[in-house]
């Protein structure tokens, strides 16, 4: 298992810069993007895309909890992450091969932000609870579909 996005593998994290497209805006890494994508106010989104605020991701982050979502929110944000995921895996050879590389080892996302939709808070609080790990299925997804 691979278990922390971080060092060695912080290319696994929406935080680790790559420009990602979405929407005709270019962001600075998955998490800008994903953020962004919240709202449908086109103005909305541009603090979060290169040349706008100049956010690290832990900041695009906590300014996409103050946006107002878009109606569709809960129906779309998977998708959008795997149309994200996909998109920084296929256009970035070195980051490709490494997920490549990860065959045979299962994903998720540890952290101890009580994270339990997108990875697996193991904080004392929420240890006994299984966290859903939507960001590494969507990882071990994209992984197969790159696979030659």
């Amino acid at each position: 298992m691979i278990n922390v996005f971080k060092g060695v593998n912080g290319y696994l994290s929406n935080f680790y810069v790559v420009r990602i497209s979405y929407d005709g805006l270019v962001y600075p890494s998955v998490e800008h993007a994903y953020q962004a994508s919240k709202t449908i106010v086109r103005g909305g989104r541009d603090p979060f895309a290169i040349g706008g605020m100049n956010w690290n991701a832990a900041s695009a982050k906590w300014a996409g909890k103050n946006l107002t979502l878009r109606p569709d929110w809960e129906k779309v944000k998977l998708g959008i992450m795997l149309q994200l995921i996909r998109q920084k895996f296929t256009n970035y050879e070195d980051i490709r091969q490494k997920l490549i590389n990860t065959d045979g080892h299962l994903l998720v996302e540890s952290n101890y932000w009580h994270d339990d939709f997108w990875g697996n808070c193991t904080c004392i609080r929420c240890n006994k609870i299984s966290g859903q790990n939507h960001l590494g299925k969507i990882l071990m997804r994209v992984r197969e579909e790159l696979r030659p």
